[in-house]
């Protein structure tokens, strides 16, 4: 391996055709890093990378297919930067589910009548629906889905000289019990 390529780094964003992860992924990207775009959708996927095409990072951006949810997805992900790269030097782990189903018009009135986003558990009662299912699955994109990542990522983020692992979360990825956070 030369110099250039011992120096160049890489990264994946997981949950990155959108949103925090689509904005994680052109911010690495001008920063001189490679980036690879996950995305369980892969028509939704390279339509990210599209987006990107605009901001003149192709070749600093690429896609592969992933469902953190499915480990031969995660090894064939592995598998693929090991080939390509030998190593990796950053893991943002940012897919992730609500594990609710939001009545849109009820969260409107919601947010209008508390004069912003609703912190209540009176507010979420009404406005949003959760099954067992829903909460399975979001325990296994949210949490099981990241530990997947990190074992499956750690031989080749030990291979850097500057690992680094970032576990994007917010309240509603939760798995503590108070009032309106149910995940």
């Amino acid at each position: 391996m030369s110099e250039a390529e011992a120096s160049q780094r890489y990264a994946v964003v997981t949950g990155a055709n959108k949103g925090i992860g689509l904005e994680a992924v052109k911010q690495l990207a001008f920063n001189g890093i490679t980036v690879i775009l996950t995305a369980r959708d892969a028509k939704r996927g390279l339509e990210a990378v599209e987006k990107l095409k605009e901001f003149e990072l192709s070749g600093r951006v690429l896609f592969h297919q992933l469902d953190v949810t499915d480990p031969a997805s995660v090894a064939s992900l592995a598998d693929f930067i090991t080939t390509q790269f030998g190593k990796l030097d950053i893991l943002v782990n940012n897919a992730a589910i609500s594990g609710l189903i939001l009545d849109p018009e009820e969260l409107a009135r919601a947010v209008e009548h508390a004069g912003g986003w609703p912190l209540k558990a009176k507010y979420w009662d009404k406005l949003s629906v959760q099954t067992y299912e829903l909460v399975e699955e979001c325990l296994q994109i949210n949490y099981y889905g990241a530990k997947r990542m990190v074992e499956a990522f750690l031989p080749l983020l030990q291979l850097s000289h500057s690992p680094r692992i970032l576990n994007v979360s917010s309240i509603l990825g939760s798995l503590e019990k108070r009032g309106w956070m149910r995940c």
